[in-house]
């Protein structure tokens, strides 16, 4: 590991309770500083909710961390919307934000427009498939914004189960990212959990950055960061244990294709032959391919759009 990342490790990663409560609310306060959480969601009515109204009760209504939740639904066809509005979220579909870019599919996408309609000087993303969620989660990754003007990002870090086994999740991460990111980002090393979907970052940054529409969002937001701003403006805190829903093997195959093309892009703005994936499942005659198109799109810094320019003027 590069000196650089074991310094930064001793220096920008740090635990929930390094920061106790009341310190992060007299840094708010005294800063004037606002916090919007962003989850983005797609069929999770088992879970948006309790998310949702953890949140509201420990940081809205115990103390007045979090200024607004705003879940942005990307087309669920299940009761999503209803269950967020209900537990107290606002609620904004996906393709009502921006009309005038048609939306794509993915998760990038969907954090890209949130800019659009949240306010907050910090956005925390929080993924809407959590179980167990803990307010945690928010606080941790929130509170090094409010209290260090020179942190500008902050990932979540905690261990991630799959079915019994402890530290089994994450196959994206230590399959793909993890190498990815040693060989040719080892200033990034030191991330625990690059890819999750756990962070909050200042608006100022966030709106500069270019966003992949689908799963490569995370790792291009981590590598460009560290471009922008530099390894010491990024950070990390350990908020525990994620629990959350797991998806299947060729669902992941895909993912890592994204993630790949993410790194692609940035490590030469390559030319890529062949953007799609092809996996294979067992038919009535044997294994039949099956093709899926990579995402190649990313969208342009958020300050580069009129509409959001005007909106700050305004």
């Amino acid at each position: 590991m590069l000196e650089e990342v074991e310094r930064w490790l001793a220096t920008r990663s740090w635990s929930v309770s390094d920061r106790p409560l009341h310190r992060v609310m007299a840094a708010k306060r005294s800063s004037g500083q606002t916090v919007s959480v962003v989850l983005p969601a797609l069929n999770e009515e088992e879970t948006v909710g309790d998310i949702v109204a953890i949140i509201r009760h420990d940081l809205m209504q115990q103390v007045p961390l979090v200024d607004e939740i705003v879940v942005v639904d990307s087309g669920s066809t299940d009761r999503t919307a209803a269950v967020a509005a209900a537990a107290g979220a606002r609620v904004v579909h996906r393709d009502a934000i921006l009309p005038r870019i048609p939306a794509v599919p993915g998760k990038g996408e969907v954090l890209w427009r949130s800019l659009l309609v949240t306010t907050g000087d910090v956005v925390c993303f929080v993924d809407a498939d959590l179980r167990e969620f803990s307010s945690d989660f928010v606080t941790g990754i929130v509170s090094p914004l409010l209290t260090d003007p020179d942190v500008d990002l902050v990932k979540a870090m905690y261990d991630r189960p799959l079915g019994g086994a402890a530290g089994q999740g994450g196959r994206v991460t230590e399959l793909m990212a993890r190498p990815l990111l040693n060989m040719h980002w080892p200033q990034l090393a030191g991330f625990v959990q690059p890819l999750g979907g756990e962070y909050a970052a200042r608006r100022s940054l966030l709106e500069q950055l270019p966003f992949p529409v689908g799963y490569g969002v995370e790792l291009g937001m981590l590598v460009d960061a560290l471009h922008l701003v530099g390894l010491d403006a990024l950070a990390q805190v350990d908020v525990g244990v994620r629990k959350h829903r797991h998806q299947d093997g060729q669902a992941l195959g895909r993912m890592s294709a994204a993630i790949y093309r993410t790194a692609q892009l940035r490590l030469a703005r390559g030319h890529l032959i062949r953007p799609s994936l092809t996996q294979f499942e067992r038919g009535e005659d044997g294994f039949e391919p099956r093709t899926y198109s990579v995402d190649t799109e990313e969208r342009p810094p958020m300050v580069e759009i009129t509409e959001y320019a005007e909106r700050k003027v305004a």
